[in-house]
């Protein structure tokens, strides 16, 4: 990896105001290197593309300033969320190392010309894209408005989205894996639900969903949501040392309503 996840995560925030000026060439070259090497856990093909705004006709009504964004596509598969979220937050987390802003954006796209600009398949969705570019001295009204609405600085406290061995005992911040979750409770999810939840048993960790929001023709975007969280997790082990692997299985643990398992992660080193 060519920068520290930890610092990334720790750092980044969600851009919306941009000043205007394009990418230069060394950072679309970077960009350009790093997403078609772009790969995930889950063994699920995303299709990157760096889009010019003006040459597509793309926008966002939430975006102010931009040139470029970063656009990613799938084939409708199993996991096909969890891979995409995964490797399109750990492509914002290499713009954030270069000094680029990003905020991953699925409902205030100019839908139509995104997936015309992506040729997008009928097997195919295309369920988030993000501007990029130099954030902007001062945001603007609109953008200080939006995170305030949605209080995009707060995160649900630890000890309500981490458990040992059940739901009923909070995950002690002393434990082994407390640094790993304290990255995924900073990760960014649609209009900041943080829906995921786990629990730790030995060496494994299992994924849940908490589900607040209804599927979309786009899918399950809170499972694309726990995408970006598993690459909070997943950067932060390796860069700790830590070998791992994602495995699906069925916890014996009652779960609370709304809540779903999705897949555990095991340290095996």
């Amino acid at each position: 990896m060519s920068f520290s996840a930890k610092e990334m995560i720790k750092r980044r925030k969600s851009v919306r105001t941009f000043d205007g000026k394009p990418l230069s060439e060394a950072h679309v070259s970077a960009m350009e290197q790093h997403i078609n090497n772009a790969a995930n856990p889950f063994g699920v093909q995303v299709s990157f593309k760096l889009l010019e705004a003006q040459k597509h006709g793309l926008s966002s009504a939430v975006i102010v300033g931009e040139k470029w964004y970063l656009a990613a596509k799938v084939k409708r598969v199993p996991q096909c969320e969890l891979a995409c979220g995964y490797s399109f937050e750990e492509a914002c987390l290499f713009a954030a190392s270069l000094g680029i802003g990003t905020v991953m954006l699925a409902a205030s796209l100019s839908r139509g010309a995104f997936e015309n600009a992506m040729e997008t398949g009928a097997d195919e969705v295309m369920p988030v894209a993000s501007p990029l570019g130099y954030p902007a001295a001062k945001k603007s009204i609109r953008e200080t408005l939006m995170r305030k609405g949605l209080k995009a600085d707060d995160r649900i406290p630890f000890e309500k989205l981490f458990f040992e061995h059940d739901f009923a005992h909070p995950l002690s911040a002393s434990h082994p894996f407390a640094e790993a979750l304290s990255m995924v409770r900073l990760a960014p999810s649609a209009t900041n639900r943080q829906p995921w939840r786990a629990v730790v048993d030995g060496n494994a960790v299992h994924f849940y969903e908490y589900k607040t929001l209804k599927d979309s023709p786009l899918g399950d975007i809170q499972k694309f949501d726990i995408g970006i969280a598993l690459a909070h997790l997943d950067l932060t082990e390796r860069e700790n040392g830590h070998k791992g692997k994602f495995f699906a299985c069925k916890p014996q643990l009652a779960a609370p309503e709304n809540t779903h398992y999705i897949i555990s992660y095991e340290r095996t080193a």
